[in-house]
């Protein structure tokens, strides 16, 4: 792909924009970067570009800016489809996202992982089973290292395992994953895509452009993926169950059953019908263990060992921000669950408890039906307490089945919990909203959750 003096709009100036920037710099290209953004908001961004004497727009995308473009490259976190992009491609320019352009400069297999949840501990989960088995695996994409700066870095890992979420598949072209995985697909993003078939088609681009030596590890339980992906051409696994003749991983309990007889290319030592047992893991739930059924299986289909995939699973010790024990306080639990911005990430944390739950839900909604929560409130909730701009909605939808109260703080709403919990209750943070009314990023909520629980471990026990 020829780039040296090529013009190039950069759209989105976040961490990923700025690392295209960086590697499109090097190649020669003439570069615009863009973003609606105000300089104060993006920090010494704006001062980087400016030294490689790129030319930077701010608090607007300009329309005059993308009329000279022979390429626009699009940040994730900005709508493919607004009124400047839309225009240039009715022109023909190229448009591609970070994901697209850096695969075009990777030489080693990807394996890509995507799904609406489980995304990240998967794609971790994956890379230490194939370093475990001894092959260098570079892990990136969406989960916070952008595989731009991969290329730009020149390390030559044999596999480069990626979380790819459904924004970069829009933008995608030829971009080929050696291996697949589609964890699952659940409302969510629907303030971005018009409806909720949009938003799966967008997850089942995974498979676009992969062949029939490719591999396709799929979520077998949902009968909406089986239907989407019946005509892709690469080869299908399935988890956590199987049909008649089906290969795949079985969920059996603690057990994994591994059944991969007709898999190429495969290690010689494996036998079909291997188990792998998670009764070492400190992962929680049962969607956590789907997630290790499908990294397992990508992980084998990679060239990964059974030995290194089992020494990963005795070793992981889980994410922080996903179902993460922060303290226990007079006997009441504590777990930060941050990451959970939508619906069904909260039913897959509730479903993990089986005391009562004094639930901390809110921050700004993405179009999420709260109400699917409503049976899930029963079997779990002990007390709901709602915070943020969803507030309101929130409390509409459930407020209704459990005792429901409104915090005006993240400090507000962990003292609350825990002076309406008992002993062997659990308060959990698993907000089922993006965290961009109060917050950056879900970590920086996660955070000010643990120093609110912080707190009043130290008013509790008097102990600083």
């Amino acid at each position: 792909m020829r780039l040296k003096d090529k013009n190039i709009v950069i759209v989105g100036l976040g961490r990923t924009g700025l690392a295209v920037a960086r590697f499109l710099h090097q190649k020669g290209a003439r570069i615009v970067a863009t973003d609606i953004a105000d300089e104060t908001a993006l920090g010494d961004t704006v001062g980087k570009l400016r030294a490689m004497r790129i030319d930077v727009e701010l608090g607007s995308h300009r329309s005059s800016i993308f009329q000279k473009a022979d390429l626009i490259v699009v940040s994730p976190g900005v709508s493919h489809t607004i009124a400047p992009i839309a225009q240039a491609r009715s022109r023909g320019v190229e448009v591609i996202g970070e994901a697209e352009l850096a695969a075009r400069f990777i030489q080693a297999p990807i394996i890509a992982v995507t799904g609406t949840n489980g995304k990240t501990t998967t794609t971790e989960l994956l890379g230490q089973m194939l370093q475990n088995s001894g092959i260098p695996t570079f892990v990136g994409g969406n989960i916070g290292n952008p595989l731009i700066e991969y290329v730009n870095s020149g390390q030559k890992e044999q596999l480069v395992a990626a979380e790819i979420s459904s924004f970069q598949l829009d933008t995608i072209d030829c971009f080929r994953p050696k291996v697949s995985i589609l964890l699952n697909i659940t409302a969510d993003h629907l303030d971005r895509y018009p409806d909720f078939d949009t938003y799966a088609d967008s997850k089942i681009r995974i498979f676009k452009n992969q062949q029939a030596g490719d591999i396709a590890v799929l979520y077998g339980s949902d009968p909406l993926i089986r239907a989407k992906t019946a005509n892709i051409e690469s080869q299908r696994l399935f988890f956590p169950l199987l049909e008649a003749n089906e290969q795949g991983a079985t969920l059996n309990g603690k057990r994994i059953i591994l059944k991969l007889d007709k898999l190429k290319p495969m290690q010689p030592e494996f036998r079909n019908q291997d188990i792998l047992d998670i009764t070492k893991t400190a992962l929680m739930g049962r969607h956590n263990y789907e997630n290790v059924c499908a990294a397992s299986l990508a992980a084998l289909a990679a060239g990964g060992t059974v030995e290194g995939i089992q020494n990963t699973l005795d070793q992981f010790k889980g994410l922080a921000h996903r179902l993460e024990h922060v303290a226990t306080i007079n006997r009441v639990h504590f777990y930060n669950d941050s990451k959970a911005t939508n619906v069904d990430g909260v039913l897959r944390a509730l479903d993990c408890f089986s005391k009562p739950v004094l639930l901390l839900m809110g921050g700004r909604d993405k179009g999420s039906n709260f109400s699917a929560l409503k049976d899930h409130m029963g079997k779990h909730v002990k007390e709901l307490i709602v915070m943020g701009e969803a507030a309101d909605p929130i409390r509409k939808a459930l407020g209704q089945l459990k005792p429901t109260k409104v915090a005006a703080s993240m400090q507000e709403a962990v003292a609350t919990a825990f002076q309406d919990a008992n002993p062997e209750e659990v308060v959990l943070l698993s907000p089922g909203c993006a965290s961009f009314d109060w917050y950056s990023s879900y970590a920086e909520r996660g955070d000010d959750f643990q120093c609110a629980v912080e707190e009043v471990k130290k008013m509790a026990t008097g102990k600083d």
